[in-house]
C-alpha cells in the first residue's frame, strides 16, 4: 500500500507581473542572518525558494524588474551583491564589500509554508501580501547569466 505523502511545506515566490524578475531573500538563520540571490522567476510563475517547513515568524524579499525596472524592497537593510549570493550576517555590508539592500518583511503568521505574491505596481494595492513596486533611483544590475 501506498501512503498519501504530507502535503508540501515551502516559502514560494509568485511573480505576477508582465516582467522578469531577480529575487534575493533574508532569514534568519539559527542565531545569525542569512541573505541569499538570485532567483530569476519568469512572468506569471513561481518558484520555491525555501524547501520543508518555515522555522520563522519573519522572512525579507527584495526584488528586481529585470525588463522594465524599478523593484519591491523595503526598509530592513541586508547584504547582497550583483553575482549569486550567499552572505552570512547583515551588519557592515559596504565595509565586507557588499551592497546594503532594502528588503520588505514578510510575516507568515507562524505558518509552515507560505507564498508571497509580487504584482504590477498598478495592482499591487489590491492584492493582499503583495509588495508594492517602487522604482529605484539607480536600480542595481541583474545577474548575469551564463
Amino acid at each position: 500500500m501506498l501512503a498519501p505523502s504530507p502535503a508540501a511545506a515551502d516559502f514560494r515566490l509568485c511573480n505576477r507581473s508582465a516582467s522578469r524578475v531577480g529575487i534575493a531573500l533574508g532569514y534568519k538563520d539559527g542565531n545569525s542572518w542569512s541573505t541569499e540571490g538570485w532567483w530569476n522567476i519568469g512572468p506569471n510563475s513561481c518558484e520555491t525558494l525555501l524547501r520543508g517547513d518555515l522555522v520563522a515568524r519573519y522572512y525579507y524579499v527584495y526584488a528586481i524588474d529585470y525588463d522594465l525596472g524599478g523593484e519591491w524592497s523595503g526598509k530592513a537593510f541586508m547584504c547582497t551583491r550583483e553575482k549569486e549570493f550567499t552572505i552570512r550576517g547583515i551588519a557592515d555590508c559596504l565595509a565586507r564589500g557588499f551592497d546594503r539592500t532594502g528588503f520588505f518583511e514578510v510575516d507568515t503568521q507562524e505558518q509552515k509554508s507560505w507564498t508571497v505574491q509580487l504584482t504590477e505596481p498598478q495592482r499591487s494595492a489590491a492584492v493582499p501580501g503583495a509588495a508594492p513596486a517602487i522604482p529605484p533611483a539607480n536600480p542595481p544590475m541583474p545577474p548575469k547569466k551564463p
